[in-house]
């Protein structure tokens, strides 16, 4: 498939799809006019590609985990190994501290609109 229809399949830019290409994250083959044309499973790889950005991680860390993770389901690939398993736990305990964060937040908040709520008894 050509790169807009990649795009339209996935709800990414073409802009963001030549840089992941530009970042060893996804790959395309070029036809004899320059076209990129994607395989069937580059929808799968950018889905997964956009989840890790989702939790947070960099091109850089996606660039060193594809290749230990399946693109259909994220599982583990055969290449999988300790080094994935412990890129993994200091990413996943990274996300539990930014959860932790935002619940503190989200109670700071409750509590403020809790209060904003009260109806305001004006002294005589």
């Amino acid at each position: 498939m050509r790169i807009g229809e990649l795009a339209r399949r996935t709800g990414v830019s073409e802009r963001s799809l030549r840089y992941y290409e530009k970042e060893s994250l996804l790959s395309a083959d070029r036809t004899p006019g320059g076209h990129r044309e994607y395989a069937e499973g580059a929808v799968a790889r950018v889905r997964r590609i956009q989840e890790l950005y989702a939790a947070g991680l960099c091109s850089a860390k996606i660039a060193k985990l594809l290749p230990c993770m399946r693109d259909s389901d994220g599982g583990p690939a055969e290449t999988a190994d300790a080094y994935l398993v412990g890129e993994l736990t200091v990413e996943r305990a990274r996300i539990d501290r930014m959860i932790e964060d935002l619940q503190r937040s989200r109670s700071l908040l409750d509590t403020v609109i809790e209060s904003a709520s009260q109806p305001q008894v004006k002294a005589p």
